[in-house]
């Protein structure tokens, strides 16, 4: 199969030069790459993955140069509150780090911006966001005028402009030292859905990772710093389809292999059980052929090849994304908040 870069994904730890170093041998040699920086370590329930590009690593996989930090929480679901502040907290910090060489944010102004649609619930962390995050503009607003500015563009469709076009206005006018953007994201991953943070300090492409990108929201193009902070809210459709089969494929060979245990004779409902994803997959090549045992990328690929002029060529969230929506956006106002109070003096 020919090699086509068919993956649409906003997330730099699924570009394809990350995905290729998963293994502890692979990710080894990606520290010791020229170019690029990586480290990856659990804190809490919570994995880092930080990656620092320069020129040389820029030029190698055609990412920007800069900071790149994801959070990622593998266990968490809408429910866990517990998790989300978790998350919260490693956020802050991270956001404290990457903001502490830019000058004068002690007395500067800061502009908020919430990128996406409010009509599209998958694409609304960032109009929500800054719902909440107006309640505290009062706080930061004396005779002078205002420390904090909070916006919300919305999309080119609602307002017939470049959403860059709005900012780049607003920058111009406010002229603020830093800009922080909030944006839902997409991942390429499913498992990723809602379990993921992504920061950066080398701006963004609105609507890049689900193929209507815009114009750039950056230091080059406002002239001031700009940190992205992105959730992944969809995942591609194919790779869904894929993720499934492979589930699938694991069940069934778990099955199989469980024919051979006496232990299985036992089970009042064997068909309840977890999928055992180490299962040699080797007895299902007859049933369902060769692909079975091709990797998940190539999967992946495939479906992507196949549906690339299709209607199920399509993004797909999670059925709970309202709920997720929702708590992202209040996890996202309570950690700006409490960043902003570490930097600004009381009023």
């Amino acid at each position: 199969m020919d090699k086509y870069d068919f993956y649409r994904t906003d997330l730099l730890v699924e570009n394809e030069e990350m995905v290729r170093h998963r293994t502890e041998k692979e990710k080894q040699k990606l520290k010791q790459s020229e170019g690029i920086q990586f480290d990856e370590q659990r804190k809490g329930r919570v994995i880092l993955t930080s990656v620092k590009i320069n020129a040389e690593g820029e030029e190698r996989i055609g990412k920007k140069k800069g900071a790149y930090l994801t959070l990622t929480n593998p266990t968490l679901t809408h429910t866990d509150r517990e998790g989300l502040q978790e998350m919260g907290m490693m956020l802050k910090t991270k956001l404290t780090e990457l903001t502490a060489g830019i000058t004068n944010l002690e007395t500067g102004k800061i502009l908020f911006v919430g990128l996406g649609n409010r009509e599209v619930t998958p694409d609304a962390v960032g109009p929500l966001t800054m719902d909440r995050l107006k309640e505290i503009v009062p706080l930061y607003y004396s005779d002078d005028g205002s420390e904090i500015f909070v916006y919300a563009p919305g999309v080119t469709i609602q307002t017939g402009l470049e959403t860059a076009d709005f900012v780049k206005a607003l920058v111009n006018e406010i002229k603020p030292e830093l800009l922080i953007v909030i944006d839902a994201l997409a991942a390429r991953d499913s498992s990723r859905l809602c379990k993921t943070i992504q920061l950066t300090d080398t701006g963004i492409h609105p609507g890049s990772g689900v193929g209507n990108s815009r114009k750039e929201l950056s230091k080059e193009t406002l002239g001031i710093p700009v940190i992205a902070i992105g959730i992944p809210t969809v995942v591609d459709g194919p790779v869904l389809i894929a993720d499934a089969i492979n589930t699938l494929f694991s069940y069934i060979a778990s099955k199989i292999e469980e024919e051979s245990h006496p232990s299985s004779r036992l089970s009042v409902s064997p068909w309840l059980h977890q999928p055992n994803k180490e299962a040699d997959r080797s007895k299902l090549i007859p049933i369902f052929g060769d692909w079975t045992s091709w990797p998940h990328e190539e999967r992946v690929q495939l479906f992507e090849e196949v549906l690339s002029n299709h209607d199920l060529n399509t993004f797909i969230s999670p059925k709970e994304i309202d709920s997720w929506a929702a708590l992202y956006a209040e996890i996202l106002t309570d950690t700006i908040s409490e960043w902003i109070e570490d930097i600004k003096p009381s009023h």
